[in-house]
Order: C-alpha cells, then structure tokens, then sequence
C-alpha cells in the first residue's frame, strides 16, 4: 500500500495596521452589554467609533428627579444638539415646577429628547405643596411619545387635559394622585379640541380623587378606545361605582379589567353589574 505524506507549513503572519472588524460586529458585542452599564462606559474609552453606540444604551432612560440633577444635565451637555438626548426612549422628570417654557423652545433642552416614547412626569419630589408647577413645557415636545405616568398634586385639571390631548399618539397612560391633590383638581370649563384616541392601557391609582379624574377622561373631545384598565388603591365604594363611567366609555374595546385592590375586587363587578 503505497502512502501519501501530508506536508503542513505553517507561516507566522501579524495583522495589519488598517484592518478591523466591521462596524456591524462592534455594534453587536455593545448591544450584548446593553444591561452593562459600568462596562458600556469602558466601552467608551475604547474607540471614538464605539461612543455613539454605547451611548445609545446609558442614556436610553434617563431621571432627573431633583433641581440638581437637571443642573448637572445642563453642566455636562452645555449644547443642548450635542446631548445624548438623542437617544432616550424613558424619561422621568422629577422637578417640572423648575422646568421653564424658554426650555421648551428651539435649541431648548426639553425639545432634544425628541424620541422619547415613555414619559413619567411626578411632583412627589417638590420641596414644598405651595410650588407652581406647569406642564406648558411638555406639550408635544416628543412626537413620538406614545406612553404617559403622571403622578400630580397641584395642577389643575384644564392643565392636566391640556397636556395630554398635545400628545397626539398617545396609547397609555396612567393617572395617580396623593393626598393633597383636593385642592389643585379645580375646572375652568375649558376643552381642547382635540385629543389622542387612546388604543393601549389605562392605570388610575388613586387614594381619594377617582370623581375629579374620571370627570377629565370623559371631557376627551375623540372619546379613548383603551384595551385594559387597570384599577389600584380605592379607598370606599364611592371610587368603585366611579369608575363604572370610564368602564362604559370603553366597553366596545375593553378586553381586560386587572382589579388590584383585594378588599374591593371581589364586589367590583357586581358593583359595576358586569358579570
């Protein structure tokens, strides 16, 4: 049996100077690390080529809950169009009696989360009940945003409807309240005229304003079309039997009622009638 030798040579090669990986690839190992937030900002000092990307993910969701915190926004990215910004799809204000309508206007620092789809939107954090807060600011400054938290105490509900029907794809939205939002929830008749036509969720979490809220959902001009409500935190039966309207209001297209309160839930539906 004759037999064939194999001969292997092996050459000692070294890479050049101008090769890489494709961007592609660079892209794909960043995504990995997305939940990574300490290495994404190694990642930053690796290559120029590599910060667009990482930023992507650190500043996907940003909070500024206190004054502090949006001086130091302000600090660290003093030209507003070359901000992160950019690339935030959730953001959490905090502080919006401190928010100025000047902000709000081009080459503003409100108008660069221009891709915002989440917003949350809380006075829990004032210092003190007696600020004035406007929501003016926020009208429409992301025309993509699609998901509203709104958490108020002082703010009257002709503002409050004012600024979500400037929210024109707005699907979701939740409402909530505290114990102090008695004497803010005031009504000077006006109605926009129009509003978004709401297709997503509905979340009211109250301790005590379910008439004043259910009152400004109805005085929507295109009425809401929400496929689930979602009901937190009564306090009596009077909340209950309030919440029947905005139930009505939706009956064509509601799909799912998730009771999470367990005193009430077991007589939610016959205090609705919808069993």
């Amino acid at each position: 049996m004759q037999r064939r030798m194999l001969c292997v040579t092996f050459t000692e090669t070294t890479m050049s100077p101008n090769s890489y990986l494709p961007p592609e690839t660079h892209d794909s190992i960043i995504d990995l690390l997305r939940d990574e937030p300490k290495t994404l900002l190694q990642c930053c000092l690796v290559s120029k080529p590599w910060v667009p990307r990482t930023r992507k993910h650190l500043f996907g969701a940003v909070s500024i809950r206190r004054e502090h915190d949006l001086e130091a926004w302000k600090k660290t990215f003093p030209n507003p169009a070359k901000s992160p910004a950019y690339h935030t799809h959730t953001l959490f204000i905090g502080c919006p009696h401190v928010v100025e309508t000047g902000d709000a206007e081009v080459g503003g620092w409100i108008r660069t989360f221009c891709n915002v789809v989440n917003l949350k939107v809380w006075t829990n954090y004032l210092d003190s009940p007696d600020m004035d807060v406007s929501l003016v600011p926020f009208h429409n400054f992301s025309p993509v945003l699609k998901s509203l938290q709104l958490s108020t105490s002082d703010v009257s509900r002709s503002q409050i409807l004012n600024f979500i029907c400037s929210l024109p794809l707005l699907e979701d939205l939740a409402v909530m309240s505290h114990p102090r939002v008695g004497s803010g929830y005031h009504w000077d008749g006006s109605q926009p005229s129009a509003s978004p036509v709401f297709t997503g969720t509905l979340q009211v979490d109250l301790q005590g304003e379910m008439e004043h809220i259910t009152r400004l959902l109805l005085n929507m001009q295109n009425g809401f079309r929400f496929r689930k409500l979602v009901l937190r935190r009564w306090g009596n039966e009077e909340h209950v039997l309030w919440t029947r309207p905005l139930v009505e209001a939706c009956s064509d297209t509601l799909e799912c009622v998730d009771v999470q309160v367990p005193v009430w839930g077991g007589t939610f539906l016959q205090l609705l009638r919808l069993d």
